[in-house]
């Protein structure tokens, strides 16, 4: 996704598999961030293509729906 544009929401995302450092300029996170976030597995999930990482936009969705909701319950 180098040469897309980078989205300015989550309501934005596109239909094309996400990239850590799409990931990181949505947020507005270090793309360490994101990694740090898989390791711990406390982020988006993500998968592997090859030795990528990508994340669906809709799994990017839904996580941030489920923090908002956490965040709301607490």
């Amino acid at each position: 996704m180098a040469n897309a544009k980078a989205p300015q929401s989550v309501t934005e995302l596109p239909d094309q598999y996400l990239t850590p450092d799409d990931i990181a300029t949505l947020f507005k996170i270090p793309v360490e961030t994101v990694y740090h976030w898989r390791k711990q597995r406390t982020g988006p999930p993500g998968f592997r293509v090859g030795r990528h990482v990508r994340y669906d936009p809709a799994a990017v969705r839904a996580w941030v729906t489920q923090q908002s909701d956490l965040d709301q319950a607490a």
